[in-house]
């Protein structure tokens, strides 16, 4: 009986785990396993197959039952989710449906959630800017949160890293505001929004408009060709997942590369419960896991814990992994763990028509628009709010047919397709700040399904949302009304938090232990093999898309952890 359970527990154990196969833990695989480092990926959803598991990918409208709209008895009983614009028939087997992972609100919170490998990778808006060093020294500067450990010219080596793999579009726009990567060939902009570009450079010495940045391949290199990946295809359902791999993916991407080094073994249905930690040795030593098909518990082991579970779920997991060391949750002697959640403040719009080029038109579509990087507070402080917001911007051309008559002729206008003025929208993504208000905590009484205590959040917009959103839609009203659009119209959409999917936070990076969870190299100061490199691990949020920095810290992460390893200092 002794041989046999060293021989169980000799199989379950690896040289590293990561759990979580969304974004950041794809790439903390990949990185793992192309070093030689046997590994196991821990995925709480369902296994999901590039090309074999989209079984939508190549529908045509009219083959969905419901023409892509949900019933309402769905839509009613999965408010959280179908907060999701891609929450629809043709995409809805992605998403976690609501009473599946129940989550107590002590504050209005919409927690987004697609459990199966890949994770939210298959659904993402696939922007990926990089952060500049305004954004990194932005909290030293304002002191509205903890200082950053690290800097731009510490990751830029690695967003280059990330962006040849992935494949990234864009222009080299030289801003030092939001730094060029290495980029594919850019998307193109239309003929209103190449105006509107000329109309802001103009205008404004602070203020710029570029083609957005995204992970797509527009024009494929050998690393894709490697990957299996081709050109994307400027379909735009992306959220069906692509069958040419033409968007980044852990799916398309990540994790068959990982696959075939033959270093990873990847199990899905697999609920994390903890990290389990050895007050012995003074490290984490492996993962308790609850199978979600059979609720049997089991535990797994390994040299290096890479956490990856997403923001909210990798603080939920940390909460959880008590020990007789971590009373509080494993690495929490700051007691910050769970605090300073903060996220994307979306809530904002303003649109408009343009009068001019009415002899010209839109045609095809484009997985990716337009860019607007911040411009408040950037170089100093010059408003009654801290920091700013981005925004997006967009123009089409409205198209309506004449729906008079009847028979023939009905028929006859319905195919003459009719135009009106261009169309132009923008909508803000603003940074919020990071307080200790804004938590998430276990809550001490309900469960959920596999028994694990269910997550209670408490986290809200502030004053200086408010502020922001006003100063937003007053400065996009001018810069509209400079380049002369017309019938001019904000509103505020109320979206609640979490609706941005942007959460981050709760396992900050830091300088001081006392103040911080992880230290320069996304490593908990107190338990040295454990990582965190997803959006927990944030200690401020900036106005970018966040998941390319994800990336590139796994990656960075990963290969300090290798050379710890290497030196036996794990």
């Amino acid at each position: 009986m002794a041989n046999f359970n060293i021989d169980s527990k000799k199989a379950r154990t690896y040289d590293a785990i990561v759990i979580g196969s969304g974004i950041s833990g794809g790439w903390s695989a990949k990185e793992l396993t192309e070093r030689g480092l046997k590994t196991l990926v821990l995925e709480r959803g369902r296994d999901v197959q590039h090309i074999k598991d989209y079984p939508t990918t190549n529908m045509m409208p009219w083959e969905f039952e419901h023409r892509e709209k949900l019933p309402k008895e769905i839509t009613d009983a999965n408010p959280i989710a179908s907060s999701c614009y891609n929450f629809k028939e043709s995409s809805a087997h992605f998403f976690i449906r609501d009473n599946e992972h129940p989550y107590v609100q002590e504050k209005p919170f919409d927690w987004i959630r697609g459990y199966q490998v890949g994770g939210k990778s298959l659904l993402w808006a696939r922007q990926t800017q990089r952060w500049s060093k305004y954004d990194f020294e932005g909290p030293a500067r304002d002191k509205f949160a903890v200082e950053w450990p690290i800097g731009y010219d510490d990751i830029a080596p690695w967003y280059s890293h990330v962006e040849k793999f992935a494949g990234i579009t864009g222009n080299k726009d030289g801003l030092d505001t939001l730094p060029d990567g290495e980029f594919l060939m850019p998307h193109e902009l239309n003929c209103v929004e190449k105006y509107f570009k000329e109309q802001v450079s103009k205008q404004y010495q602070d203020r710029h408009f570029i083609i957005g940045r995204a992970a797509h391949i527009t024009d494929p290199q050998q690393i894709h060709l490697d990957q299996g990946r081709a050109k994307c295809q400027s379909r735009t359902i992306c959220e069906r997942g692509c069958p040419f791999g033409g968007y980044f993916s852990s799916n398309a991407s990540t994790i068959p590369w990982a696959m075939k080094t033959g270093n990873m073994t990847l199990r899905p249905h697999s609920v994390v419960h903890s990290v389990i930690y050895d007050d012995k040795k003074q490290k984490a030593t492996g993962v308790r896991v609850i199978d979600a098909n059979t609720k049997q518990m089991m535990e797994f082991y390994a040299d290096v814990i890479f956490v990856n579970a997403a923001a909210l779920n990798t603080n939920l997991i940390l909460l959880n992994s008590i020990s007789s060391r971590f009373p509080n949750g494993l690495g929490n002697d700051s007691g910050v763990l769970g605090k300073y959640v903060a996220f994307h403040n979306y809530r904002a719009h303003v649109s408009a028509e343009y009068e001019g080029f009415l002899d010209s038109t839109d045609d095809g579509r484009r997985p990716n628009g337009g860019y607007i990087p911040r411009f408040r507070n950037v170089y100093k402080q010059e408003t009654d709010f801290l920091r700013g917001y981005a925004a997006g911007f967009g123009a089409s051309r409205e198209t309506y047919s004449d729906q008079n008559g009847i028979g023939e002729s009905l028929k006859a206008s319905l195919h003459e397709t009719k135009y009106g003025n261009w169309s132009v929208g923008s909508h803000m993504m603003g940074e919020t700040i990071p307080k200790e208000s804004n938590y998430v905590a276990l809550d001490k009484d309900l469960k959920d399904p596999f028994g694990i205590p269910q997550l209670k959040i408490s986290v809200d917009y502030d004053d200086n949302d408010e502020k922001m959103i006003k100063d937003y839609v007053e400065q996009i009203t001018e810069m509209f009304t400079n380049a002369g659009f017309k019938n001019i119209k904000a509103r505020d959409g109320h979206r609640k938090p979490g609706n941005d999917i942007h959460e981050m936070g709760g396992v900050r990076m830091g300088k001081d232990p006392k103040t911080s969870m992880l230290n320069k190299w996304n490593q908990l100061h107190a338990c040295k093999n454990v990582f965190v490199t997803d959006g927990a691990s944030m200690t401020s949020t900036s106005t970018q898309n966040p998941s390319l920095t994800y990336m590139a810290f796994s990656a960075r992460a990963v290969d300090y952890a290798v050379k710890q390893m290497k030196a036996k200092s794990l």
